[in-house]
C-alpha cells in the first residue's frame, strides 16, 4: 500500500498523525503552502525544504492552461519538473466553478471555461480532471467539485452537492493509477443537514482521505466552526481529514482542536507580498514608519533565514524601496511561522497540553479576549 494514515496522539477531537505516500512521509496535522503555477511565489525548493514544508500545493486549472500536462509529464510530473521531490497535492480545478464564475458554464458533463488567458474555451469534466492530474503526477489528487459561494440559496446548494457527489463517482472511475491517492470533497454550504448527507455519502466510497470544501469563502467564522465540528464528527477517525483553502492562523488553531490535519492557504505568501509578517499578535505592517529604526527581528522565537539575519528595519527599507528581496523574505517568514504553528500544536497535543496552547495563543492574539467563535470551537473540543 503507498500510502497509509496512522493516528500517534490523541487529545479530544485534535490528534497527531503519520501520512505515508510514496514520496515520503508527513506529520499532521500540517499546513501545505500553494503553488499554484508548480511554484510557491517567491521561494525557491531549497527553502521550501529548509522552512519544514512538508507537501506544496498545485493547481490543475491553471497548469493545464500553462505549460500543459502533457509537458510536465514528459519531464517525469510534478517532482521532475520542478525539482521538487517530496510529496505534492494537485486540486482538481474545484475552486475555479467558484473564483472565476464569471468566466464558466457549469453542465452535468462538467464545467466550460473561458480561459483568463486568452479566451479560449476549456471544458473541464470529472475524466479530464484526473486525466490532467494523472498527468502532473501528484501524490494526493482531488476529486472533481463545484464549490459554490457564500452565500448560496438552498435549493442551489443541494444541487451543488448533489452534482459533487456525481462527479465523485465519475472521478473514481477515471483514475488508473495506484500511486496516487484520490481524495472526495464534502459540500453543502454552511446548511447543517446538508452537510451532514453530502459527508455520509461521501465516506460510501471509502477513499484514503477526505476533504471539507466551500468553506473560507466569505462566511461567517461561527458558521466554519459549526460545518466543521460537524463534519468531523462523521469523518472517518483512520482517514486524513482536509479542511481546503484555510490558513489564518486562528483558524488552524481552531480546526486543529476540531479534529482537522490539514490546511493550505496563499495567505502567507500574498500576505508577505503585501509587506506583513505574521507572529502571533497578528500582523506587523513592515511598511509602516515606525519599523523605520526597529533594530528587533520579525519574531526573536523564530528560526527562518529573516529573522535569523535581519532587523524589522531593514526589512521595513527594503519593502518601502519596492526591493524584491522584503517580499521574498516575509512570505519566507510567514510561511515557516504556519509550519511553526503546527509544529507547536502537534507538540502540545503530544504532551496532552492543547488546550493550553491554544488560550495562550488567544491571548497573544487578542489583547481584549478572544472572539466568541474562537472561544465556541475550543468549548465544541472540551478545551476552554
Amino acid at each position: 500500500m503507498p500510502f497509509r494514515f496512522t493516528l500517534r496522539y490523541w487529545q479530544g477531537k485534535a490528534r497527531v498523525g503519520r501520512f505515508e505516500t510514496p514520496h515520503g512521509a508527513v506529520e499532521t496535522p500540517l499546513f501545505m503552502p500553494v503553488g499554484t503555477q508548480a511554484t510557491v511565489k517567491g521561494l525557491s525548493n531549497r527553502e521550501l525544504v529548509e522552512i519544514g514544508s512538508q507537501i506544496v500545493l498545485a493547481n490543475t486549472y491553471h497548469l493545464l492552461l500553462r505549460p500543459g500536462p502533457e509537458r510536465i509529464a514528459r519531464f517525469g510530473g510534478l517532482h521532475g519538473f520542478t525539482g521538487y521531490t517530496g510529496p505534492w497535492l494537485t486540486d482538481s480545478g474545484g475552486f475555479q466553478v467558484m473564483s472565476l464564475g464569471h468566466r464558466r458554464v457549469i453542465s452535468e458533463e462538467g464545467v466550460a471555461f473561458s480561459s483568463h488567458l486568452n479566451g479560449d474555451r476549456i471544458l473541464l469534466t470529472p475524466e479530464r480532471s484526473i486525466a490532467v492530474q494523472e498527468q502532473l503526477g501528484a501524490d494526493v489528487i482531488m476529486a472533481f467539485d463545484e464549490c459554490p459561494p457564500y452565500p448560496a440559496e438552498r435549493d442551489y446548494l443541494e444541487r451543488s452537492f448533489e452534482r459533487t457527489l456525481r462527479w465523485l463517482e465519475r472521478s473514481l472511475a477515471a483514475k488508473t493509477r495506484a500511486d496516487q491517492a484520490l481524495f472526495g470533497i464534502t459540500q453543502g454550504g454552511v446548511e447543517p443537514d446538508l452537510r451532514r448527507t453530502s459527508t455520509l455519502e461521501t465516506i460510501r466510497f471509502d477513499l484514503p482521505g477526505y476533504a471539507i470544501g466551500g468553506l473560507a469563502v466569505g462566511e461567517p467564522k461561527e458558521k466554519m466552526v459549526t460545518v466543521v465540528d460537524l463534519s468531523t464528527d462523521l469523518l472517518p477517525e483512520d482517514r486524513p481529514r482536509y479542511l481546503m483553502g484555510v490558513g489564518h492562523p486562528e483558524d488552524l488553531v481552531a480546526g486543529v482542536a476540531l479534529g482537522v490535519d490539514m490546511f493550505d492557504c496563499v495567505y502567507p505568501t500574498r500576505t508577505g507580498r503585501f509587506g506583513y509578517a505574521l507572529v502571533d499578535e497578528g500582523r506587523l505592517n513592515l511598511g509602516a514608519a515606525r519599523h523605520k529604526d526597529d533594530p528587533e527581528p520579525i519574531d526573536p522565537a523564530c528560526d527562518c533565514y529573516a529573522c535569523q539575519n535581519h532587523s524589522r528595519a531593514y526589512l521595513t527599507h527594503l519593502v518601502r524601496a519596492g526591493e524584491m528581496l522584503g517580499l521574498r523574505l516575509l512570505s519566507l517568514h510567514n510561511v515557516r511561522y504556519l509550519h511553526r504553528l503546527m509544529e507547536r500544536a502537534r507538540e502540545a497535543i503530544a504532551a496532552g497540553d492543547y488546550g493550553a496552547f491554544a488560550r495562550d495563543f488567544a491571548r497573544r492574539r487578542w489583547s481584549e479576549g478572544p472572539p466568541a467563535w474562537f472561544v465556541e470551537a475550543m468549548e465544541r473540543a472540551g478545551m476552554w
